[in-house]
């Protein structure tokens, strides 16, 4: 069996009055995310992360925020095209971990959706998929509540037999 791993990492300024979506799930909150797409930093950060299993370069490579073809995108839809290049490329994803660092608002009600959102477009079930949320104890830009970032790990095999 042939296991690659790969990590990604992205992050998104908050502002108020734009809506904030997470591992495909708009969270209720007054700020969301400042981007050319949806802004789910987590789905960006989990499509570089399966980029990176493959060494085939990250999201801006794929999905440049100066094409006015990605503007607004529901990310979902980059990841579904993403998961599709692991296909293409004979793997299969064994399992993801992402761990999204955000002051406000709390993620923990939302952490399930994003799990059952997440698991199909990944075609793997949902004890694959972790989502974890912290704070950053008011340090930072995160602590500020200026931004977001996101740490995804992903796992891909393919079966040689």
């Amino acid at each position: 069996m042939d296991i690659r791993i790969g990590n990604g990492y992205d992050v998104h300024a908050l502002a108020a009055g734009l809506p904030m979506w997470l591992g495909g799930v708009q969270i209720p909150s007054e700020i969301g995310f400042v981007a050319h797409s949806d802004g789910d930093v987590a789905i960006h950060a989990l499509c570089d992360a399966l980029l990176g299993c493959l060494a085939l370069g990250d999201i801006g490579h794929l999905f440049p925020d100066t094409s006015p073809e990605w503007k607004g995108v529901d990310s979902k839809l980059l990841l579904k095209k993403v998961v599709a290049l692991v296909h293409e490329n004979g793997y299969k994803v064994g399992n993801v971990d992402i761990t999204i660092a955000l002051q406000r608002p709390k993620l923990a009600p939302f952490i399930a959706d994003m799990r059952r959102t997440l698991a199909p477009i990944l075609g793997v079930q949902e004890n694959r998929v972790s989502v974890k949320a912290t704070t950053t104890e008011r340090l930072g830009f995160v602590g500020r509540g200026e931004g977001c970032e996101v740490w995804a790990s992903a796992l891909i095999c393919q079966d040689l037999s």
